[in-house]
């Protein structure tokens, strides 16, 4: 069997990966918060950890593996939102509208992360459905002297894990107080303690504890799920190097304290953060873009996925123009070199660079080296190891879209004398649901293949 190592951040170290059970090796990865379209920082964790379980589904068998990854739904900028639409006029409770938003903002995740080639994970929790836990995990603290109620909060007692809080990010409490920007509050005992229940304020919905409504902190969400699905102690948990505190340092306190254990899990991994052109994304710099900005530029999923994964996930990843045309280029050579070619096994110098560590960026360097050496079949099945879907590459690339663009203007030209545009709308709409862009200006229609174009869906077309 495939020996497969991986960098844990709690030990600081490279080593062997021994799943506690080979026949339900479990993951739990940290989701996103539902409040907004997903950014390309973002989708970072799902594309590495979707290879790390590929690659645990390939070594202990596809029904071997329990993966988790979050949703987290209870969040003021969700509830921000709601209340606009209320405010505008909008149907429903308050409570309705903020569960509309969070099935928007999920169903917006799945298809840019399905444009990406991310498998979905067997289970995605959203914290909403687990208050009843995250209230039983609670008590079970208070209960222990882990954890006390003051002022309607309920806060952990950092105090009474002193000897073990700040393990993972290598920091002394002390030192974390000398240095850290917390909420001073005169009901915390210790600055460093951190809420679990909060009260909601009258005019945003809640839940009855025994601290009074309200609703739960950060930190135990992901303890409360990760404990129902996964168990008091698991495999590999992940996310990206922003959420080592004070989030999973966090979790880890709750957990292991509610739950009697030395570890929450065995192994810790983080991706490092994303940068754009060398400069770190953000709406100031004007460099910041969401994955479906990328997408509907026409930027193919498969693009995004080759650029993240041709840097090693605990190295800064720097998105550039140049790196996507590479990236387009590169796909689009070795979708027609595997085009009508039969897949085979996925190179075994391939499988041994992800087992060691996901070392993607050798992956893909030995990618190059069999389409040079002409194995087509090699190259076919061990990219769609990596998860590229190079038959959507090759359908994107090849269509010719100046037939669609002739009758679109032909039927334009019709419409602006007859003043009937129903066939230019027909015209429109059928590429538009085959997944291709269309701009129109006054004298040009141009059609390129957007990031879900199936041109099967055009035959009957024209």
């Amino acid at each position: 069997m495939t020996t497969i190592k991986l960098h844990n951040t709690k030990t600081r170290k490279r080593e062997d990966f021994v799943p506690i059970d080979p026949k339900n090796v479990r993951m739990y990865l940290c989701g996103p918060t539902v409040y907004d379209r997903a950014h390309l920082g973002n989708a970072r964790p799902v594309i590495v950890f979707d290879v790390l379980n590929r690659l645990l589904r390939h070594v202990y068998g596809a029904d071997s593996v329990t993966y988790v990854r979050n949703f987290t739904d209870v969040d003021d900028r969700i509830n921000e939102t709601a209340q606009k639409r209320k405010a505008a006029g909008a149907e429903g409770t308050l409570e309705e509208l903020i569960h509309e938003r969070s099935n928007e903002t999920i169903d917006w995740y799945h298809a840019d992360m399905d444009a990406l080639g991310a498998t979905r994970p067997d289970h995605e929790p959203r914290a909403t459905e687990y208050i009843a836990q995250m209230i039983a995990m609670i008590e079970d603290l208070i209960a222990k002297d882990h954890a006390y109620e003051a002022e309607g909060h309920v806060l952990f007692a950092v105090d009474s894990w002193k000897e073990h809080y700040g393990k993972l990010s290598g920091r002394s409490v002390d030192d974390m107080i000398a240095g850290a920007r917390v909420e001073v509050a005169p009901y915390k005992r210790n600055p460093m303690d951190f809420v679990m229940w909060k009260p909601s304020p009258d005019d945003l919905p809640g839940w009855d504890s025994p601290w009074g409504k309200g609703r739960p902190g950060w930190h135990i969400e992901c303890s409360a799920m990760a404990k129902e699905l996964l168990g008091d102690h698991f495999d590999i948990h992940g996310g990206g190097n922003d959420l080592m505190f004070p989030h999973h340092e966090n979790e880890i306190a709750q957990s292991c304290c509610a739950n009697g254990t030395d570890k929450m899990a065995n192994i810790w991994m983080h991706n490092e953060m994303l940068q754009v052109e060398g400069k770190k994304m953000s709406k100031s710099l004007g460099n910041f873009f969401t994955v479906r900005d990328l997408l509907d530029q026409g930027v193919q999923g498969e693009v995004i996925r080759f650029v993240m994964l041709s840097t090693h996930y605990r190295k800064p990843m720097d998105w550039t123009e140049k790196k996507r045309e590479e990236a387009a280029r590169t796909l689009q050579h070795w979708a027609m070199l595997t085009a009508d070619v039969e897949s085979t096994e996925p190179d075994a110098e391939v499988l041994d660079a992800l087992a060691d560590d996901l070392n993607t960026h050798l992956a893909i360097t030995r990618l190059h080296k069999i389409a040079q050496e002409g194995d087509s079949g090699a190259l076919k099945a061990s990219a769609q190891f990596l998860g590229f879907r190079l038959e959507l590459v090759l359908g994107a690339a090849n269509v010719d879209f100046r037939g669609y663009e002739a009758a679109l203007m032909t039927a334009r030209s019709a419409a602006m004398h007859s003043k009937d545009f129903s066939q230019v709308d027909r015209l429109k709409t059928m590429l538009l649901d085959a997944g291709a862009k269309v701009q129109m200006s006054k004298d040009s229609v141009e059609i390129t293949a957007g990031p879900d174009f199936d041109p099967a869906k055009l035959e009957e077309l024209l």
